[in-house]
């Protein structure tokens, strides 16, 4: 554009030299044909007047002169002879007045040439301003796609920490996990080995403490530790079956023919005033001049139009693919979001899922701990009850009696009734003679009971071993079940942080996706509305765009020819003098008129 502009003024800078010079030539003839034609006098005062230096170079910058003419003309306006004649003023005034038309085409050419050229510079400046406009609104497109896309990459990136942070957390909790699997290995290992220990001592000691009221106790607690490693086996497995859920995750004739056909007609009448005629003729060219500014001004409003129209219809195909493409590309943002929501809610469900069987898990781990513990209680005191009768009659030193207690109202009846002395006299009453066979009294096996005793010892020892290792198992249980469920609500936290977070971004690029299609849909209907204008222009445009040329020249001729014509008619009677005067001038005059 700038380059346009420097050039348009010096385009401009020459126009008005070329054009002031032939104005001042035009100026020049106007002024010296009446003078001359006023008489001599005039003429005097013409060629002693400052305007004579311009006719002179108006003739001598004429290309349209002959030679003899040009020396006519130079001769009249210096006063002096040439080759012994003497110019009339008539003959001069023929001169000049042909000179003054051929400057007033050159003028006329240089002018429309300036009109032409100052149009396609107009037309250049209108289209590159358009063409800035479009590039500008596709940047500033641009410049908003960018930030959309820096916004969607930091939302990826924020995504991609959580997932990073997601991914640091379950490796954490699989190496928790794998540890403890390791270390409940380990003590299962050791369990098996304690209860193989266990059941041999529990066999050996059935036989001593076979009761029939402690036998139905001491056989559901030592069966325990079997039916409690395959609980412990069935939690392994439970475990691992959670780790697993939790890790998967586009011219015709001239109309004045008619007149010009009159004017043949009147000119054949030999009783018509030239002076009519003549203005018959100023009348027809005229008239020329109006059609032929109608057609161009036409032409002009064509060639707008359509540029315009194709302008704009490239235009908002391209925007219909600018939103073509932005709505392709959201669709496929959105399935990817839905997708990952739709993992997001799997993995949620799915943890949750893990979660309420931890929970319940822990809770029959739990049961099941209360449960050995109040049979292994229970064991123990049958146990100590069974040790303290044997101290009592074998070890009457340790021997605890038990704590008195007060006695029922039907106890105390009893009691009152003489029921205690019945008991006592039924229990001490013995045989006042010892019989025949009578080997002496009864001895206290103390010897053999201290084993029992030692086993009855050892057998406490092992449960309180169990009750111990119970409780540790307990313990840590509890703490691997509140750690799960510390990672589990973390990472639940985490997914439903990036749920919203993905959420928003669907609202926001399914709110975009809609503006987008209402946009291209209205962008499709300007476009065949354009489209249809378009057409509109060419059926009424194409004819004369493409006859334009040929109407111009048709009428630039008839123009011509009248203009001539009336030239003729102007000058009959000074063509007709000038035969009777010089051969040479009535040959230049008949040239003229032919």
């Amino acid at each position: 554009m700038t380059e346009a502009t420097t050039m348009r003024e010096k385009d401009t800078a020459a126009y008005q030299a070329e054009s002031g010079e032939l104005k001042g030539y035009i100026s020049a003839l106007n002024g010296a044909i009446p003078a001359i034609e006023k008489g001599m006098a005039g003429t005097r005062l013409l060629q002693a007047g400052t305007s004579a230096a311009m006719l002179r170079t108006a003739a001598s910058s004429s290309t349209e002169l002959t030679d003899f003419d040009r020396q006519s003309v130079l001769a009249f306006l210096s006063g002096t002879e040439v080759a012994g004649y003497v110019p009339k003023g008539g003959e001069v005034v023929g001169i000049l007045k042909n000179m003054l038309e051929n400057y007033d085409k050159d003028l006329a050419a240089v002018e429309t040439s300036e009109a032409e050229a100052v149009k396609l510079y107009e037309k250049l400046m209108a289209a590159k301003t358009k063409q800035i406009e479009a590039l500008g609104a596709s940047i500033e497109k641009k410049t908003a796609r960018v930030g959309e896309l820096g916004v969607s990459i930091v939302t990826m990136k924020n995504d991609l920490s959580d997932s990073e942070a997601s991914l640091v957390a379950d490796k954490k909790f699989l190496d928790n996990l794998t540890s403890d699997c390791e270390a409940k290995q380990a003590e299962r290992d050791e369990r098996v080995k304690t209860r193989a220990e266990e059941l041999v001592a529990i066999h050996e000691t059935i036989k001593i403490l076979n009761d029939d009221d402690a036998l139905e106790l001491f056989k559901k607690t030592f069966l325990s530790p079997s039916l409690l490693q395959l609980r412990a086996n069935s939690e392994e497995q439970a475990r691992a079956k959670a780790l697993a859920v939790l890790h998967r995750g586009n011219m015709p004739k001239h109309a004045g023919g008619a007149d010009v056909r009159f004017l043949e007609m009147a000119l054949n009448g030999k009783k018509v005033d030239f002076s009519k005629v003549v203005k018959m003729i100023d009348q027809m060219i005229a008239i020329l001049d109006e059609e032929q500014q109608d057609d161009s001004t036409k032409l002009e409003y064509c060639n707008t139009q359509i540029d315009s129209a194709e302008d704009k219809v490239k235009e908002l195909k391209k925007n219909i693919d600018d939103l073509q493409a932005s709505i392709e590309e959201r669709t496929e943002t959105l399935a990817t979001i839905k997708d990952e929501l739709k993992a997001l809610h799997s993995s949620i469900a799915e943890l949750d899922k893990a979660v309420q069987e931890a929970t319940e898990q822990r809770k029959q781990e739990n049961a099941e701990f209360s449960e050995l513990m109040s049979n292994d209680s229970a064991a123990k005191e049958l146990l100590g009850f069974a040790k303290n009768r044997l101290n009592k009659f074998y070890n009457p030193k340790l021997y605890k009696a038990p704590p008195k207690r007060e006695l029922s109202e039907e106890e105390k009846i009893s009691t009152s009734m003489g029921g205690e002395s019945f008991l006592q006299l039924e229990a001490h009453d013995a045989p006042a003679d010892k019989p025949s066979t009578w080997e002496g009294d009864y001895q206290k096996k103390g010897e053999q009971t201290t084993g029992v005793i030692a086993m009855i010892d050892l057998l406490v020892r092992d449960l309180d071993k169990e009750m111990t290792e119970a409780q540790t198992q307990e313990r840590a249980a509890q703490k691997e079940y509140e750690q799960l469920m510390d990672d589990s609500a973390e990472k639940r936290a985490k997914d439903v942080a990036s749920i919203g977070t993905k959420e928003t971004a669907k609202a926001n690029n399914e709110e975009l996706m809609v503006q987008e299609q209402a946009d291209s849909t209205a962008t499709t209907a300007e476009l065949m509305a354009t489209k249809k204008y378009e057409q509109q222009l060419h059926a009424e445009c194409d004819w004369l765009m493409q006859n334009f040329d040929l109407r111009q020249s048709a009428r630039a001729q008839e123009r011509d020819n009248l203009k001539e014509a009336k030239a003729v008619l102007s000058g009959a009677d000074f063509s007709l003098l000038q035969a009777s005067s010089r051969p040479q001038a009535g040959l230049l005059s008949r040239r003229r008129v032919a």
